[in-house]
C-alpha cells in the first residue's frame, strides 16, 4: 500500500499554500491560503471497503508557558504530544486521489461544518477546536483539515503525519463529534493495511523547516 503527494516529500517542508500559518517579519505569523493538500493512493489489500485518514503533528508542546512569547523560545526539551489537523472517514476506494484545495480552502473562523464531508465522507473535529477556545473571534467546532501553524518561538521543526488507512468495513464505527484518538480505537482491528508521508513545517525563521 503506498500514499503519495505531488506536493509532499517525506522530510520536506511542506508548501505554505496547505498551511494555516505562514511566517510575516512584522506579526510573525498570518493566515494561510489553508487548502488541503492533494494526496493519491494506490495498492490497497483486495478486501479493502473504506478509507480513513488522519494526519497530526507529533511535535506540539505540553505546556503553553512560552508559547508564541516575545524574547522567549519554546525549548527543544519540553515533553510534545499529538496534535490532529486532519480526521477523515468513509472515504471512497475511488477515484484515487484526492485533489488539493477538495476538503478545505482557507481559515474558517469558528471552524468548518461537519461532520459530512465530500464523497459521503465523514470528518471529525481537529485540535484547532480546543487551541481556540478561549478566543471569542475563533472559538467553534473545527471538523476536517486545518493545516500547520506551529509556534513561531518553537525551537524544533515540527513533523506532520499524513496516514492512510485501509478498513476491512464501509462505515467506520464512530458518530458524533468524533475525534482523532476516537477513530484509532475505532479501527482497531479493522486496518488491513497503512501507510505514511511525513512532511515538516517551522514558522521560525531560526530554525530551519
Amino acid at each position: 500500500m503506498k500514499l503519495t503527494s505531488p506536493v509532499l516529500r517525506d522530510g520536506q517542508p511542506i508548501p505554505a499554500e496547505y498551511a494555516f500559518g505562514v511566517a510575516d517579519p512584522e506579526r510573525h505569523v498570518v493566515l494561510g491560503a489553508n487548502a488541503n493538500p492533494p494526496l493519491t493512493w494506490s495498492e490497497l489489500p483486495p478486501e479493502t471497503r473504506s478509507l480513513a485518514l488522519i494526519c497530526h503533528d507529533r511535535d506540539v508542546p505540553t505546556r503553553a508557558d512560552d508559547v508564541n512569547q516575545e524574547d522567549r523560545q519554546v525549548p527543544a526539551d519540553l515533553p510534545r504530544t499529538d496534535f490532529y489537523h486532519w480526521i477523515l472517514v468513509d472515504l471512497p476506494l475511488a477515484p484515487d486521489h484526492i485533489l488539493a484545495g477538495e476538503f478545505s480552502e482557507g481559515v474558517t473562523p469558528g471552524g468548518k461544518s461537519g461532520p459530512e464531508g465530500p464523497r459521503g465522507t465523514r470528518q471529525g473535529v481537529n485540535n484547532y477546536r480546543e487551541w481556540f477556545a478561549s478566543d471569542p473571534a475563533m472559538a467553534g467546532r473545527y471538523f476536517g483539515y486545518d493545516g500547520p501553524c506551529p509556534p513561531w518561538n518553537d525551537s524544533i521543526v515540527h513533523h506532520y503525519i499524513f496516514t492512510l488507512y485501509a478498513l476491512d468495513v464501509e462505515r467506520c464505527p464512530v458518530a458524533g463529534d468524533f475525534t482523532g484518538p476516537e477513530v484509532l480505537a475505532a479501527v482497531a482491528g479493522h486496518v488491513l493495511d497503512q501507510a505514511s508521508l511525513t512532511a515538516t513545517y517551522s514558522l521560525n525563521p531560526a530554525v530551519p523547516a
